[in-house]
């Protein structure tokens, strides 16, 4: 068990309420977001499975999503340069 202050309590009701997650939830995805970028993790990772059948099925997903992104409306009508000239300006 690990005591908090009140404070940190209050700021982590206030985040979970935030995103719709338990105190619990909140807390760990934070957690789990610090370790990344430090570069820790959790558990050591498996190896990709290499396998035909694996490759062919991420391979599948990620054809998926690129057609339903490459589907969605554009909503800037800017070229492009246009658009990173106004971020670059910011």
């Amino acid at each position: 068990m690990i005591n908090l202050s009140q404070e940190t309590e209050a700021l982590a009701a206030r985040l979970a309420a935030a995103h719709r997650l338990s105190v619990e939830g909140a807390i760990r995805q934070a957690l789990e977001a610090q370790a990344r970028a430090a570069s820790i993790s959790e558990q050591p990772r498996r190896p990709r499975d290499q396998s035909a059948e694996a490759v062919a099925a991420r391979r599948t997903r990620t054809d998926r999503l690129v057609a339903e992104l490459a589907a969605m409306p554009v909503l800037d009508p800017r070229a492009p340069g246009e658009i990173m000239d106004d971020l670059n300006a910011l």
